[in-house]
């Protein structure tokens, strides 16, 4: 691998943010800048793609994403960057007919090729034998990252987060698509520290998926963290217009750029849980930016 190529900002900024919301209950907001690490791989996608480049060695990647997948887009300018083959299996063979929406359209310029799948099949993309169909149908003898990046070698890369807020703060605060920062993050951080998980997907199945990957990471639970599952919106990539407002106000007070399917949600709970009394006074809270707004 190229390390000039992608260098990193590593550790991340790791700026404060005095707002009114939480300071009036004696609360510090901090934001760590995962969103400064590299202009193309951006927070938890370095931290969790890179060790599985690693692993690659030069072959082909094939991985798995949403339409507005931000795995997708870090996966495809790896690939762009460093010159191997991309190729994106995505939920929804309906968007096959369908023009590319901004961020699958970054991907294909970045020279990743997409392949649409129904949901169907999208559900069992684990199961070896869908798998194996799909390395068959492709023709690649490919390296097979699994959904936004989250397996052992992921989770070891996100260690490195919690040892960089050791002694910093009291409470981390992440968004959550499928797990493998927060179980990183929470093994990262020292004794009396908590990580928070904000799952960004109805559902509550994040619970044994944190588990299940310390499980295989670590080989046991490590760390402290706690999961809040009430500030979805409705969903991945669902943004209403309350939780655009929210960003954009957010965008105005503090200058930076609130990324909407994750970073928006996270900060949108921590607010409100500064509003309900969650965080104890004298404590600081900081939020993991693990994206930028994106094309």
């Amino acid at each position: 691998m190229n390390h000039e190529t992608l260098a990193p900002r590593l550790p991340s900024p790791l700026e404060e943010a005095a707002d009114e919301r939480f300071a009036r209950h004696g609360v510090r907001l901090l934001l760590k800048r995962d969103d400064l690490i590299h202009p193309d791989l951006v927070g938890n996608k370095w931290r969790k793609l890179v060790p599985n480049l690693r692993a690659a060695a030069g072959r082909p990647v094939l991985t798995f994403g949403g339409a507005y997948s931000n795995h997708l887009r870090a996966t495809a300018a790896a690939g762009r960057i460093l010159g191997f083959p991309t190729i994106g299996v995505v939920r929804g063979d309906e968007l096959a007919g369908r023009p590319l929406n901004p961020s699958l359209a970054q991907c294909a310029a970045d020279g990743m090729r997409l392949h649409f799948v129904d949901r169907s099949t999208y559900r069992r993309k684990s199961s070896p034998d869908v798998l194996a169909g799909l390395l068959d149908l492709l023709g690649q003898d490919a390296y097979v990252v699994p959904e936004g990046g989250s397996n052992s070698l992921a989770v070891r890369g996100c260690t490195a987060l919690g040892e960089e807020l050791r002694g910093v703060t009291d409470v981390v605060g992440v968004a959550c698509g499928t797990g493998g920062t927060l179980a990183g993050l929470a093994a990262g951080l020292a004794p009396g520290q908590r990580a928070l998980g904000v799952p960004v997907l109805k559902g509550s199945f994040l619970t044994s998926e944190v588990r299940a990957l310390q499980e295989t990471a670590f080989g046991g639970p490590r760390g402290t963290w706690t999961l809040d599952d009430r500030f979805h919106f409705g969903g991945y990539a669902r943004v209403p217009p309350e939780l655009d407002a929210f960003a954009r106000d957010f965008e105005g007070r503090h200058g930076v750029g609130v990324e909407r399917v994750y970073v928006a949600k996270l900060l949108y709970a921590l607010v409100q849980l500064a509003a309900e009394g969650a965080f104890d006074p004298g404590s600081t809270v900081t939020a993991i930016l693990t994206g930028t707004p994106g094309p």
